[in-house]
C-alpha cells in the first residue's frame, strides 16, 4: 500500500521548523500501520533534519556553526537571489532534501529526544512543499 501527501510549511525565515506532529498525523491518516515514511523537500535552499528536539539551543547551535561554515557574502557568483541565496544552496547540500524513518504502529518510530524539522536557509519566508510518502501495509 502507498500514500502520498504534502505538507505545506510558510517558514518565518532563516531558522528551523517542527513538522514532527504533521508528520505524525498523515502517518496515521495513512492507515498504514508497518512500513516506511519517506519524506522530500521540493527546493534547494532549504532542507530537513532529524534533530534533538527538547532544547532549542542545539537547533541555535546547529545554525550558527552552519552561518560560520558557509558564511553569506558577495563571494559567490551566483547573487541573483541576494546574498543569502548561494548559501543556502550550499547548505541545502549538506543538510539534505530528504528523510526515510520508520513506521510502526501507525506512527513514524522517532527516539525520545528525536523531532523532525525544516530548517529554511534563506533569511526570508518562504513557502516550503514537502511530499510525504508512506509505504507499507
Amino acid at each position: 500500500m502507498v500514500y502520498r501527501d504534502k505538507i505545506e510549511v510558510q517558514t518565518r525565515g532563516r531558522g528551523t521548523h517542527l513538522l514532527t506532529g504533521e508528520v505524525q498525523q498523515r502517518v496515521a491518516a495513512s492507515g498504514i500501520s508497518e512500513g516506511l515514511c519517506h519524506l522530500f523537500l521540493q527546493h534547494t535552499s532549504a532542507g530537513l533534519m532529524l534533530c534533538e528536539n527538547a532544547d532549542p539551543d542545539v537547533r541555535a547551535d546547529l545554525e550558527d556553526f552552519m552561518v560560520g561554515l558557509v558564511p553569506d557574502g558577495p563571494q559567490y557568483r551566483h547573487s541573483s537571489e541576494g546574498p543569502d541565496d548561494m548559501p543556502s544552496h550550499i547548505r541545502s547540500l549538506l543538510t539534505g532534501c530528504d528523510l526515510t524513518l520508520p513506521v510502526g504502529g501507525g506512527r513514524c518510530l522517532l527516539g525520545t529526544w528525536q523531532g523532525i524539522y525544516l530548517w529554511e536557509h534563506r533569511d526570508y519566508p518562504h513557502r516550503r512543499t514537502v511530499i510525504l510518502t508512506v509505504t507499507g501495509e
